[in-house]
């Protein structure tokens, strides 16, 4: 989960998927100000999935056991609280 009070700019990290199977992701979205986004990368940083208030579902399989995974988080001026589910 991310709250924030004001934010421009991105966070990346790396996200922690156990097992190989497909995920279905959910992005819950309560900005009272902004615009913020969730993107699924590959381990060369490459998009596979973005989510959005216009976009808050999607799935992916991933394969937990051969590759890495990113989720970077875009902010622009956001205000109040976003999460994102699996």
């Amino acid at each position: 989960k991310v709250s924030v009070n004001g934010c421009n700019g991105w966070v990346r990290h790396m996200g922690r998927f156990y097992e190989s199977k497909t995920y279905t992701f959910v992005f819950d979205s309560e900005l009272s100000n902004g615009d913020a986004e969730v993107q699924l990368l590959n381990g060369k940083k490459q998009p596979l999935l973005t989510l959005n208030k216009l976009n808050p579902t999607g799935a992916m399989e991933l394969d937990a056991k051969k590759n890495r995974y990113y989720l970077r988080w875009n902010f622009h001026s956001a205000t109040g609280k976003c999460a994102l589910r699996w």
